[in-house]
């Protein structure tokens, strides 16, 4: 098996729109999601634009036998992925989408290799979901909450799915979008998901924010339970020449609530 054929599995690559384009949009999606939640998205630039999309190991139908939990215990092995995908696609003038976790892995990617970026866009995203009570960091959660989190996962799994679908999704008067990102969490083995989950939620990429020289666009939402709206101020402050973009959709998938808002947001900015 070659080395891209190799990646292509590994990740379950798919490569739309337009082949000829000069810029290539990759999207990457958020814990629990996987690249379909993308679809009104890549229907708007696909025509402009060549397309990547992947699942993050773990998540999605990457592969599962590729998850290892000493490589992705912090962001550095989806960092990797996210390298080794560009290179054996031989990926240039990239405009990278990331949600949620993604937009790290995104961002960290981008000082590793800034010359293959062209912009960046945050999409719920987080450097630090802790507080940081000594330096006056509000990042959404204490200790006690995450180890909550991690009970109720680990105590049942798909209740606990469920209920965080709800939590993290809002828009309580369209329930069939909890419902859809509740049965892609529950396909995730739980010990991955657990796993995963500590990774992400302990992680801390304040350092790293000041070191991005891609323009980056950070999009936030007036009521996300993981990324408050100071935790976007945060993001725009400290990464250099970055713009920032309030959307009225609530909870922290805007390109599922309102997809057409975060197209608008997109198309501004690139």
């Amino acid at each position: 098996m070659s080395i891209t054929a190799s990646v292509t599995q590994k990740n379950n690559i798919h490569v739309c729109g337009n082949q000829d384009a000069a810029q290539t949009i990759i999207f990457g999606h958020g814990f629990g999601s996987d690249q379909t939640a993308f679809g009104p998205l890549v229907k708007a630039f696909e025509q402009d634009y060549k397309i990547v999309l992947f699942d993050n190991v773990g998540g999605g139908k990457a592969d599962i036998d590729a998850f290892n939990p000493a490589r992705y215990s912090n962001m550095q092995g989806y960092v990797t992925d996210l390298s080794d995908i560009i290179k054996s696609l031989q990926l240039s003038c990239i405009i990278y989408v990331g949600h949620s976790v993604n937009g790290m892995i995104g961002l960290l990617t981008a000082i590793k290799h800034p010359d293959c970026f062209d912009k960046l866009i945050l999409l719920g995203s987080s450097p630090r979901y802790l507080n940081d009570p000594t330096s006056g960091y509000t990042g959404g959660f204490d200790m006690e909450a995450l180890n909550g989190l991690y009970n109720a996962m680990s105590t049942n799994y798909y209740a606990w799915a469920s209920g965080f679908s709800a939590l993290v999704m809002r828009n309580a008067d369209r329930p069939h979008l909890a419902e859809a990102f509740a049965a892609s969490l529950s396909e995730i083995r739980p010990d991955i998901a657990l796993s995963v989950a500590k990774a992400i939620f302990e992680m801390d990429h304040r350092d790293d924010l000041g070191k991005c020289k891609v323009p980056s666009l950070v999009i936030q939402t007036s009521d996300d339970v993981a990324v408050p709206l100071i935790v976007g101020d945060y993001l725009a402050q400290h990464i250099p020449g970055s713009k920032k973009v309030n959307v009225t959709a609530t909870g922290h998938f805007p390109h599922v609530a309102a997809p057409q808002e975060v197209i608008s947001a997109i198309r501004n900015f690139i």
